[in-house]
């Protein structure tokens, strides 16, 4: 793990909050943003896909259709065009800039959604001077490479081919191949259930940890399931619902006291 990074000061459990407080507003918008940070929040999840003219902007989908009904794709249009889009409740597309700039406290999760908005997302993190609050995350190894390349000591968590080797070793309970594989990063982030059936174990938990790496699950917005992953020992909870996820680690911190 990085080592004087802003992302991992905090003691775990971390609550991420997922595009936000998108209950209350627009995801992935500077208000969702700010109404998770209004309760607490100290990490925000997010998305971020390039313009046509080459900025990061934060949208989970490729395109508009899901959020305004518009099949036009984000890389086809530019930073003012896309500023012009009406998402609701004010919000209009934020750029990876705006969001780092607005917000100089919080911790990000900032997920690469594809090649061409890495560089985009390298040259906004370095502006910011953020990148000890960020974790680069991405379900592609050459974006996280090339994100490692462009800001050196940046954390990141492992990529869908790498998660998949260490699953494998963990559950069979290889762990020099483990940690052969998570070597090089700082958290994985594994899904909740994949087809129905639960990724993680107390003996998977158990040999990550012993990589030396975080364990962060998503999306996770039933309160029971948020405390049998705490009870399991995650790290992490990405979650739609952080105003939740919070008063559960509250209510656990006074209990244990």
């Amino acid at each position: 793990m990085v080592v004087g990074n802003a992302y991992f000061a905090s003691a775990p459990p971390r609550i991420l909050a997922h595009r936000g407080l998108a209950i209350e507003a627009p995801e992935n918008t500077l208000l969702a943003f700010l109404k998770a940070l209004s309760i607490g929040v100290t990490h925000l999840e997010t998305d971020v896909h390039a313009s046509l003219d080459g900025v990061a902007i934060l949208s989970h989908d490729a395109d508009l259709e899901r959020i305004v009904g518009r099949p036009t794709r984000i890389d086809r249009l530019t930073v003012a065009e896309l500023k012009r889009v009406d998402l609701g409740h004010g919000q209009t597309f934020a750029t990876l800039a705006d969001a780092l700039d607005t917000f100089p406290h919080a911790c990000f999760n900032i997920d690469l959604k594809s090649s061409a908005s890495v560089l985009p997302a390298v040259e906004a993190i370095r502006a910011a001077r953020a990148t000890s609050r960020v974790l680069v995350t991405s379900f592609g190894e050459s974006r996280r490479r090339e994100a490692l390349r462009g800001l050196p000591g940046v954390a990141t968590s492992a990529s869908a081919a790498t998660l998949a080797l260490a699953l494998a070793a963990a559950k069979l309970g290889v762990g020099p191949v483990v940690r052969r594989a998570l070597a090089r990063v700082d958290a994985v982030q594994v899904p909740e259930a994949v087809r129905g059936l639960r990724v993680l174990t107390p003996r998977t938990i158990r040999a990550f940890h012993d990589a030396g790496v975080e364990i962060h699950v998503w999306t996770v917005n039933d309160v029971d399931e948020m405390a049998r992953l705490l009870d399991l020992g995650v790290d992490g909870i990405v979650t739609d619902r952080s105003d939740l996820a919070l008063d559960l680690v509250k209510k656990r911190s006074i209990f244990r006291e």
